[in-house]
Parts: structure tokens; C-alpha cells; sequence
């Protein structure tokens, strides 16, 4: 493992560990998703948000510039977070870490699953991870950094 893994480990690690819910409905849901939602389209960004819980859609919105296909990264990237319980920038990093690439090394149909970055868990204490926030249409560092900081936005302003 190099050290730009391991700083970067340790930081999607940290970002985890700090973002995490007290609970989580269909309202949290749907100002979660307009509020990462609203802060792209101020970024004029083109992407496709998602938010979702125990399986269901409960947010979705394509912004200018976004397309189909976006729709379908959202779904693979979260199917990983269902799957691992953690984000898919964190779960690829971790098999690039170790010298691997996540879509040979998981043996998992890469039609359904994408460890790219920009799909969050929706972390509840107590309970752990009931869903997913995620973000398609950038580099994968950049639809990470578009969900870490409206998650970390919201909580922000949920505390006050």
C-alpha cells in the first residue's frame, strides 16, 4: 500500500466515522437530496442524486447536463454501499490499496455494481447503515466530495 492510499484510507475512513445520522425517515430523505441536489445546481454541476433507504428511492433528480446513464452509475454505486456497508470510493480505494481492482477482484457482476466514488452510506448510530446518498455525472473524487459535503452541510445545520 502506498502512502497516497493510506492518507486516503484514513480520510474516507474519518469521514464515515464523523457522518453519521441520529435517525432517518422519508423527510430526512427528501431535504437531504434537495439539499446536495441544490447545492450542485449552484456549482452548475451535471450530475444525478439519489438518495435512498432500506432499498427504497425515496429522492431522485437528473440536473441540467445529466443523463440516463448517470441513472445507471447511481444504481451501481449504490448497490455497493448495500452491499458493503461502506462508501464505493472507500471500497474501490481499499482494493486499489492492496494492489487489486475492485471489478476483477470482487467477483461481482460489474453490470450491477461499481465501486466509483459518490455513493455514501447513510450511517444512523446505533443501527448503522440504512441507505445511501449518491452522486453521478464527475471524476469520482468529485462526486465523493459533492456528497460528503452536503451530508456534512446537512448535519450542520440539523445540529443548530
Amino acid at each position: 500500500m502506498t502512502d497516497d492510499h493510506a492518507a486516503l484510507l484514513a480520510e474516507l475512513e474519518d469521514q464515515e466515522d464523523a457522518l453519521a445520522f441520529t435517525s432517518f425517515d422519508n423527510l430526512t430523505a427528501w431535504r437531504l437530496g434537495t439539499l446536495v441536489a441544490e447545492r450542485a445546481l449552484a456549482e452548475r454541476l451535471p450530475v444525478a442524486v439519489a438518495v435512498r433507504r432500506n432499498g427504497q428511492r425515496l429522492f431522485h433528480v437528473g440536473l441540467p447536463g445529466s443523463s440516463a446513464d448517470n441513472d445507471v452509475w447511481l444504481d451501481r454505486k449504490m448497490a455497493v454501499v448495500d452491499l458493503y456497508g461502506r462508501s464505493s470510493y472507500l471500497v474501490g480505494t481499499r482494493f486499489r490499496a492492496s494492489g487489486g481492482h475492485f471489478d476483477t477482484g470482487s467477483r461481482l457482476d460489474t453490470a450491477r455494481y461499481a465501486a466509483h466514488g459518490g455513493a455514501f452510506p447513510v450511517l444512523v448510530r446505533g443501527v448503522g447503515c440504512v441507505g445511501s446518498v449518491a452522486v453521478s455525472g464527475l471524476p469520482e473524487a468529485e462526486d465523493h466530495r459533492v456528497v460528503v459535503e452536503g451530508i456534512t452541510a446537512f448535519l450542520a445545520a440539523d445540529a443548530r
